[in-house]
């Protein structure tokens, strides 16, 4: 009879008496708990709203706002940006041979970091991947990636002290009797330093992209008599070719836009230092958008050519 009424009721035994309790309301948690149930397409839109927002707000927008960016002017006098809009930035990117020669070098040496740390990393995944005890495997995955539990600035600075004149690498080739290289604040100081910074993150995907490659694969090229060099250039390259693009976007990437490294242990300019320079010193934040755009496009295009040759299945 009571739970026609609606109402909960309590006996008490020693008594031999019922209390009335008023009906019990659900939390809000149990209320979205059953709002949600059966739903599933509204649990993942719920799921994905916030880092779409923050993605959408944060990230495209700040492109958005440099794409328009590019296309203001600073005024001569007052020193203010001017809404006005043109091609005035990169009429002078064109037509300022240094811009050309700083872009130039930047890719160069980006693409020369690349390079070398795929030549680097890819013998060191593969030893990690197929040849390591399964044991040692994740303790040589520590030490790939304890340097980057450190500071950047930590390491640069390390390296700046490591190959600057009368440096540790001076010394260690003194005590040689080879004499002291002096590489400091040179190209070949900056493009050590870059291979270095860049090597973990070329590392990693080279290894996941070896560690799939079934055996069985491997053990029928042998039994089929395939020699070790053509196993590798037949079965193991094509296999491990996404994880060799996507190791190099980031080498690739990470290269074009920095430019703290060339400020320590270098002496040349590259295309992250002239936009640091125009949107600080310069106070000319629509030409450094403009000249930002030129590692924008390169990147849009190399990463359509790895998007192709299926690299982000390894990121």
């Amino acid at each position: 009879m009571h739970r026609l009424l609606g109402v909960d009721a309590e006996v008490d035994r020693d008594q031999g008496l019922t209390k009335r309790t008023e009906p019990r309301t659900p939390t809000r948690r149990l209320q979205l708990s059953a709002a949600l149930h059966g739903r599933p397409r509204l649990k993942l839109a719920l799921l994905l709203v916030p880092p779409i927002v923050w993605i959408g707000v944060i990230y495209l927008g700040s492109l958005t706002l440099l794409f328009a960016s590019a296309f203001w002017r600073v005024d001569e006098l007052s020193g203010t940006i001017v809404h006005d809009w043109g091609l005035q930035n990169f009429r002078t990117i064109w037509e300022n041979e240094i811009y050309h020669t700083v872009a130039f070098r930047t890719i160069k040496f980006a693409a020369a970091v690349t390079v070398i740390d795929i030549m680097l990393a890819f013998p060191l995944a593969y030893y990690v991947a197929r040849i390591a005890r399964p044991k040692s495997r994740p303790v040589i995955l520590l030490l790939i990636v304890m340097p980057l539990w450190s500071s950047y600035l930590v390491r640069a600075f390390a390296w700046r002290t490591i190959l600057s004149h009368n440096g540790v690498l001076d010394w260690a080739t003194s005590k040689l009797g080879l004499g002291a290289i002096g590489i400091g604040y040179s190209d070949t100081a900056v493009l050590i330093v870059f291979c270095y910074l860049w090597l973990p993150f070329v590392i990693l995907p080279i290894y996941t992209a070896l560690e799939r490659i079934p055996s069985s694969l491997l053990e029928a090229s042998q039994d089929l008599g395939a020699k070790n060099a053509t196993t590798f250039r037949r079965v193991v390259l094509p296999l491990a070719k996404p994880g060799i693009v996507a190791g190099s976007i980031f080498s690739f990437a990470l290269t074009l836009g920095d430019y703290i490294a060339p400020s320590l242990v270098g002496k040349t300019q590259f295309i992250g230092n002239i936009v640091k320079d125009n949107v600080g010193a310069a106070n000319n934040a629509p030409f450094a958008a403009a000249y930002a755009l030129i590692p924008v496009a390169i990147m849009a295009v190399y990463l359509t050519v790895a998007r192709r040759m299926g690299a982000f299945e390894e990121l």
